[in-house]
Order: C-alpha cells, then sequence, then structure tokens
C-alpha cells in the first residue's frame, strides 16, 4: 500500500525529534518523529494552533526548527544555506490559503514564476522565459481546465480559479513536494471539489508528495492515504487511511486542556 514504507524504501522526508519554539515561548512543535514516503497523499489534521502549518512550513524552511533533524530527499536541511536551500525551495511547491498571487500580473506570468528558481536574477526579473517553458505553462493551465486563462490578470478571476492558478505555478517547479497550507479554506464547496481534485491528480499520475493541512474531517477521510492529528504541538495520530475511524478523528479535535484533566482523572 501506498505510503507504508519497506525496509529497502528510505522516507523522502523524515523529521527525527523536530521541536520548533518561538521567540515568545510558544511551543509550536514538540518531539516530532514521522517518516513520509515518495508519493503519498498526506492530510494533516488539528485545531487551529495545533502546529500544522509550523509542521509543514519547516519542510521548506520558511521556520527554523529549534532542534532535532529534518532530513529531505536523504539530506538534512537544517543547516542549508545560499544556492543549496534555494535548490531545496525549488522542490517544494507552495501553495497557501490566500493564493499568494502577483495580482495585477498576468495568470501566464504567475505561473512562470514557478520556474524562477531555474533561471538567474536578472532574467527571472525581465521576464526572459524560455519558448519550451512558456508552454509548459499552458500546459500547465490547462491540466488545471484553466487554459483559456492565460493572459487575464489574476485579480480577474474567481478564488477558485486563483488557488487553480497557484496549483499550476506549484507543477512548474518540477516538485518533488507539494506542500497545501489550508487550500481550500476560503472557498465554496464546488470549487473545493476541483481543487483537491487537482491535488490528487498531480499526486496520482506524477508520483509527487502531497500535505495538506485540513479542517474537513470529511475531505480528509476521503483524499487521503494516511492523516495525522496534531495537538498542541505534538503529533497524536498516525494511521493509513484504512485504519482511520471517526471516533479517532473527533478525538483529534479534543482541546489540549480537556485531555490533560482526563489524563489526569485516569
Amino acid at each position: 500500500m501506498k505510503g507504508i514504507l519497506t525496509m529497502q524504501e528510505k522516507p523522502l522526508i523524515e523529521f527525527q525529534h523536530v521541536s520548533k519554539t518561538y521567540d515568545n515561548g510558544t511551543i509550536g512543535l514538540n518531539d516530532i518523529n514521522l517518516s513520509i514516503p515518495q508519493g503519498e497523499f498526506l492530510v494533516i489534521v488539528g485545531l487551529s494552533g495545533a502546529g500544522k502549518s509550523t509542521l509543514m512550513r519547516t519542510i521548506n524552511r520558511m521556520h527554523e526548527i529549534s532542534s532535532g533533524d529534518l532530513i529531505v530527499d536523504g539530506e538534512s536541511v537544517v543547516h542549508l544555506e545560499g544556492k543549496d536551500l534555494r535548490r531545496l525551495r525549488r522542490s517544494i511547491g507552495m501553495i497557501f490559503q490566500n493564493f499568494n498571487l502577483v495580482k495585477r500580473a498576468s495568470v501566464q506570468r504567475n505561473v512562470l514564476s514557478g520556474r524562477v528558481g531555474y533561471y538567474g536574477t536578472w532574467k527571472s526579473t525581465l521576464g526572459l522565459f524560455s519558448k519550451a517553458d512558456k508552454q509548459k505553462a499552458i500546459e500547465a493551465l490547462q491540466r488545471v481546465g484553466l487554459g483559456e486563462k492565460l493572459y487575464s490578470r489574476a485579480d480577474e478571476l474567481s478564488g477558485g480559479q486563483q488557488q487553480r492558478v497557484a496549483i499550476a505555478r506549484a507543477f512548474m517547479q518540477d516538485p518533488k513536494i507539494i506542500l497545501a497550507d489550508e487550500p481550500i479554506a476560503s472557498l465554496d464547496p464546488l470549487t473545493t471539489e476541483s481543487v483537491m481534485n487537482d491535488l490528487k491528480r498531480l499526486n496520482q499520475e506524477f508520483h509527487i508528495t502531497v500535505i495538506v493541512n485540513l479542517h474537513s474531517v470529511s475531505l480528509a477521510r476521503r483524499f487521503a492515504d494516511r492523516i495525522i492529528g496534531l495537538r498542541g504541538g505534538e503529533l497524536v495520530y498516525d494511521e493509513p487511511i484504512d485504519k482511520v475511524t471517526e471516533k479517532d478523528l473527533d478525538a483529534i479535535y479534543q482541546p489540549v486542556s480537556l485531555v490533560k484533566e482526563s489524563e489526569a482523572q485516569a
């Protein structure tokens, strides 16, 4: 089954006793041990503030960890700098809740920005992308059903269309990993379905590892190969989808205070 590591298979991503404490003393992550294989569709669930975004953003070093080690594709990423850090981020597509597009730029220009990591600074600044990459942008937009929007401005699109442009942009990176941080939080149910289906197709057709933060338990159960749960920065649940139960998921969403009270009474 996809998501289960064999003895010979190395994880694509491995958290080894990873902790993160913010400057104000808030614990973002607490001693996380987690292995994620290539090609898995992993969904992270938990209450707001549980550490979902923090965990995700340590993978591409948007957040630094305080202790432990984080291995991506066989390499510790904790101390990467300069071109090595750029190489890491080039292999990891990021999809944000608020789309993170340049609203006044064309859809084409937004999608092509996914190739910036493959160009020198002056070429990318001037928009001097190759003919091959311009064709790749067309194909990426067609893949998410927006081929006819190539020359539209990003701010002329609906929220769902903007998110699908963001998915096309991530695909342009030729990523091994796509991180999607609450990608459907501001979308209506119909558009949510389209966005989740787009992510699942990239996962299945290109064997891209997709990691998604979701609040919707029903969507998590429909799309995930595996679900992990965080509570108060701790990993409290980790099961393949065929072992996930409704009772388990309900327990993940219990506030930390209630869990501690229950443990104290036990």
